[in-house]
C-alpha cells in the first residue's frame, strides 16, 4: 500500500534526514539501504516506495543539505542592514555556523566529495551547487563594486575567492571545533574578505 498524500512528504523528509545521520556516522561507503531504512524506523518496502536505490537517496540527502544551507544564508542576509558589506558578512557567518551547528551536514558534503570524483551525476550535482552559491556571492560583490563599497573585480571570480575561505575554514571547525569558535572564524574570514575586496589596502 502506498502511503497516504498528506504523510507522503514528511515521510520522505524523516527518510532524508535519517539518510543524513547514517552518512555522517557510518560514511557514504557503509550507508546502506536497510541501515537508512533502520535509522528512519520504515520497512525497506516503504524506502523503496519513495527512491529507486541507493545513489537516489544519497542524491536527495546532499539537495537538502544544500538546500538547508541556501535557507540559512536567505535568512542571515534578510535580517539587519542591506548593504553589501553587512549582507557579505551574514553570508560567511551562516556558512560557518553551519559547520558547528549542523556538524553532520558538512560531513555530508566531504562524503560526496570524495564520490563525486567517481560519478558523474554527483559531480554535476556538485558542480551545479558552486555555481549557485557563487552566483549568490557574486551578485553581493557586485552590488559594493556599483555603489564604490568594494573596488572593481570579477564578481565571479572573487566570489570563488570568497568560497574558497568559507569552504576551508568549515572543514576546520567541523574536524577540530576546539581550533577556535564561530565568531573568531567569522571575525577573521570577514576580515580577509573585506580587505580582499575594498578598494585600498590598509
Amino acid at each position: 500500500m502506498s502511503p497516504r498524500r498528506g504523510v507522503a512528504p514528511l515521510r520522505r523528509a524523516a527518510i532524508v534526514r535519517a539518510t543524513i545521520r547514517c552518512l555522517a556516522r557510518d560514511g557514504y561507503s557503509g550507508v546502506t539501504m536497510r541501515r537508512v531504512a533502520r535509522e528512519a524506523k520504515v520497512s525497506q518496502g516503504i524506502l523503496h516506495y519513495y527512491f529507486a536505490d541507493k545513489r537516489a537517496i544519497l542524491v536527495a540527502a546532499l539537495e537538502t543539505v544544500a538546500a538547508d544551507l541556501d535557507r540559512r544564508v536567505a535568512a542571515a542576509q534578510g535580517r539587519g542592514p542591506k548593504d553589501a558589506r553587512a549582507r557579505l558578512l551574514a553570508l560567511v557567518e551562516a556558512c560557518l555556523r553551519l559547520a558547528v551547528e549542523e556538524r553532520a551536514f558538512w560531513i555530508v558534503f566531504v562524503e560526496f566529495w570524495g564520490e563525486m570524483m567517481h560519478d558523474r551525476r554527483l559531480r554535476t550535482i556538485n558542480a551545479a551547487l558552486y555555481d549557485r552559491t557563487r552566483r549568490l556571492i557574486g551578485a553581493v560583490v557586485a552590488q559594493g563594486v556599483r555603489v564604490g563599497t568594494f573596488r572593481r573585480t570579477d564578481p565571479l571570480r572573487a566570489a570563488a575567492v570568497i568560497l574558497g575561505l568559507v569552504d576551508g575554514v568549515s572543514l576546520q571547525l567541523t574536524f577540530d571545533p576546539t581550533a577556535f569558535s564561530v565568531a573568531e572564524a567569522t571575525r577573521f574570514c570577514g576580515d580577509a574578505v573585506l580587505r580582499y575586496l575594498t578598494r585600498e589596502a590598509r
